[in-house]
């Protein structure tokens, strides 16, 4: 790591500021088991510090007040820091949370960049202001700033989901509290520090890492008018009941357990090459990977023998290592819990065609072998429980009605896939699969289109002009006929 920064600080109104308590988070390296800095861990003192600076920045501050124009410069500014500092971020996570660096470049540095980029884009084509004639009135319809944001992010793409949360609340004129997961605060730091560099004003946004339950007087306080939570179900099922029994605006992007469609015409090399990086992209720890591979039985031995031939030659190691594409888990816990649902798996009655143990000759480090389960039914723990380690279940159909069956028995509804060699085909079919978001042979849908899901994988969309939504309040004003506006 080479941004050493305020470690001993909390970003608050635009100062590096001293916590309230002496209490501290240790982030531990997944790769040596080893501290690797120490961070303040907020209490609720602290929350309501920070919530109070957003407030009177979202209040009283110049932020919402200016044009877009000029939020626009700003933030173009925070762009330009993002690309000088790509490759520290890179190197920041890949050490906070082992993901693989050549990822880190790619997913959590400069993806990330071009979302905020991305969403700059869009918002100047955003119809904050708009007038809509009808034979029953004549009305200027405005989108505002929703207020005060809560933005708490997860630990497994921590820099980019931040993004995703940050550039179009930042462009619709809120303000931000946000918070990391205490395993990976550490890229939140450097974001704070550039975000400081960039001239954005003091309270607009605050970075507090902090404990989960103080994350729930986070979401309860009366400051806060939106929250957006990425993480699990289960926490965002916490969430949105606290969200709801306040009437607080909330988005939630939570867990899935997608599924790959892989029809007898799709090419079975390039399918292959598609599943081993949508599957085991960040050793497996991304909500959209497409964990369930649904092929003929027909044509299941022949996937299986090239999927176990691939993910054979992807090395696992040191993080830090270009060449490595299988890292660490990213803490202790989350390796007992993918080990545990592999022991079921196990007990279940499904084979292992690769993998189910520890990789030999990593004795430091939180590493799970690379690990693909056939004979598997959707009834098994290992096909319906979201797992978040380099696991993959194969399970087998009988016809389309069958695989597009087996898709959709699932408590989420997140992503999924479909390779064929008749894309129309597949386009028709993805209509009937009950997810957010379906790539036809592994193509991605893009910066500009919504992502989120259907079921348990949450409410509400982020990315695109829809991610804009969430971060505004509509208002209808009536007006004459005769009454002309003054750019609308």
């Amino acid at each position: 790591m080479k941004w050493q920064g305020n470690y001993n600080r909390l970003y608050i109104d635009g100062k590096w500021v001293v916590p309230s308590t002496d209490e501290v988070i240790s982030v531990v390296s997944p790769f040596t088991e080893q501290e690797i800095a120490r961070v303040p861990a907020a209490a609720n003192a602290d929350v309501d510090d920070a919530v109070a600076a957003a407030r009177r920045a979202f209040d009283q501050g110049p932020w919402p007040r200016m044009t877009l124009g000029e939020r626009v410069e700003i933030l173009r500014r925070l762009s330009e820091l993002l690309a000088a500092n790509e490759t520290v971020m890179a190197e920041l996570v890949t050490a906070e949370m082992g993901c693989p660096i050549t990822q880190s470049h790619a997913i959590q540095a400069l993806r990330p960049r071009l979302i905020l980029d991305a969403s700059i884009d869009l918002a100047l084509e955003y119809p904050f202001d708009v007038v809509r004639e009808s034979a029953t009135g004549r009305a200027r319809v405005t989108r505002e700033p929703v207020g005060v944001v809560a933005a708490i992010v997860p630990w497994n793409a921590p820099h980019l989901v931040t993004m995703m949360k940050l550039a179009p609340a930042l462009l619709t004129g809120c303000t931000v509290v946000l918070k990391p997961s205490p395993e990976t605060p550490l890229d939140a730091y450097l974001l704070a520090d550039l975000i400081d560099r960039a001239g954005i004003p003091a309270g607009v946004v605050n970075v507090i890492p902090a404990h989960r339950d103080v994350s729930e007087h986070l979401v309860t306080h009366p400051g806060v008018d939106k929250v957006s939570f990425t993480g699990s179900t289960g926490a965002g099922r916490r969430i949105g009941a606290l969200c709801g029994e306040a009437l607080r605006r909330v988005t939630l992007e939570l867990g899935g357990k997608s599924a790959a469609i892989v029809l007898d015409d799709a090419d079975l090399d390039a399918t292959v090459e598609s599943l081993r990086v949508g599957a085991f992209r960040n050793t497996g720890q991304v909500c959209s990977s497409k964990t369930r591979v649904v092929v003929s039985r027909t044509r299941a031995k022949d996937l299986i023998d090239a999927l176990v031939a691939a993910t054979e030659k992807m090395p696992v190691g040191d993080p830090s290592d270009p060449s490595t594409e299988f890292g660490p888990l990213v803490t202790a816990q989350q390796r007992q819990r993918v080990e545990g649902l592999i022991r079921s798996g196990r007990g279940s009655g499904a084979g292992i065609a690769l993998g189910g143990g520890r990789p030999h000759g990593l004795d430091a480090g939180w590493f799970v072998e690379p690990t693909i389960f056939t004979n598997v039914e959707s009834s098994m723990e290992i096909a319906r429980e979201e797992i978040f380690g380099p696991v993959l279940s194969i399970l087998e159909y009988d016809d389309e009605d069958h695989a597009i069956a087996i898709a959709n028995d699932s408590q989420y509804g997140l992503n999924g896939s479909i390779f064929t060699a008749d894309v129309q085909h597949a386009v028709d079919l993805a209509a009937r699969i009950r997810t957010g978001t379906v790539e036809i042979n592994g193509n991605p849908v893009g910066l500009s289109a919504p992502v989120g899901g259907f079921k348990n994988s949450g409410i509400g969309r982020e990315l695109g002009p829809e991610g804009f939504d969430a971060y505004t309040e509509l208002k209808s004003v009536g007006l004459p006929r005769d009454f002309s506006i003054v750019n609308p």
